[in-house]
């Protein structure tokens, strides 16, 4: 990795905050496309609108999807900016080249009795870590909240008496975000009980509300195993991850009536256009409603 790339990730992510998973990508990205260029015989400085045609040409010919390649771009076209803000190159060619065109595909989420049903059963369990899994799973569900701010989540940012967490999101965004008092009641109990036990594994203390084995932090890929190991333990398999959790608190929210907006804010979504998905979404599910229960609405 050279210098200017080092840079700019640590700029990422302790500037803008960025999730570990997002910085390994544009990590990978970027490093990716140098790799590109010293097989050229280029440098930085003359990179243009044809250079970068022939590296997505080359990317496509080697069965890397649209989608990836949309995602390369986004990562390079902000590498680029952030190495003229800091006066590195002159110009950003990125700015000029157009993104390739993937189909939209609808946000995955849970009905209603799916997310009470994996509530439920995992409640039946008895061991050390089912409160805490429990307090996850509600967490994850009631708030909306991503991965990243779940596990960076800490006791100071949770106030029950109110029942709200206070989110750090993307860009050091900080919003409050209310829970139901199920929610509350879940995490208090992780906290009387499971969270006190895994803090005493941990010798140096730690404030993190949601702790793993050890009694440290979360990462987003260990709470990915945490969702796995539920099903595992339940016997509910109804492909929990994070983002269905997450999707799934948008799409009943609209559902029942919330407002567009207040779900934008909610899920501390920059722009409204982000969140309108959802609208998709509820059209979809409503399509399927209608067709499994209407006699006459599929053709025999």
């Amino acid at each position: 990795m050279n210098r200017q790339t080092a840079d700019f990730l640590n700029y990422l992510r302790y500037e803008r905050n960025y999730s570990s998973q997002t910085i390994v990508s544009y990590s990978r990205d970027i490093d990716k496309f140098f790799r590109f260029l010293a097989e050229e015989g280029l440098d930085m400085e003359e990179v243009d609108q044809i250079v970068i045609r022939n590296f997505l040409t080359d990317e496509l010919n080697s069965g890397v999807s649209k989608r990836s390649c949309k995602r390369r771009l986004c990562a390079l076209r902000h590498f680029y900016k952030y190495m003229v803000h800091r006066e590195m190159v002159r110009d950003n060619p990125f700015v000029f080249v157009s993104s390739p065109k993937t189909e939209k595909t609808l946000p995955k989420f849970l009905y209603k009795d799916q997310v009470r049903e994996i509530l439920d059963d995992n409640k039946k369990r008895d061991d050390l870590l089912a409160y805490r899994d429990q307090a996850i799973l509600s967490t994850l569900y009631y708030s909306g909240i991503r991965a990243s701010e779940l596990v960076s989540l800490e006791l100071q940012s949770v106030s029950l008496p109110r029942r709200t967490l206070r989110v750090l999101g993307k860009g050091n965004k900080e919003r409050i975000v209310p829970i139901s008092e199920e929610c509350k009641k879940d995490i208090e109990t992780y906290m009387k009980t499971t969270r006190t036990e895994l803090a005493s594994r941990n010798k140096e203390g730690t404030k993190v509300l949601f702790l793993n084995d050890h009694g440290n932090k979360l990462t987003t890929r260990g709470l990915e195993y945490i969702l796995d190991q539920i099903e595992q333990k339940t016997g509910s398999f109804v492909g929990l991850h994070p983002h269905i959790l997450r999707h799934s608190f948008a799409t009943h929210l609209l559902e029942n009536g919330a407002d567009l907006r207040i779900i934008q804010e909610l899920l501390g979504h920059e722009s409204l256009n982000t969140t309108q998905v959802y609208t998709h979404v509820t059209e979809e599910s409503m399509k399927e409603t209608y067709l499994a229960a209407h006699p006459r609405a599929r053709k025999k």
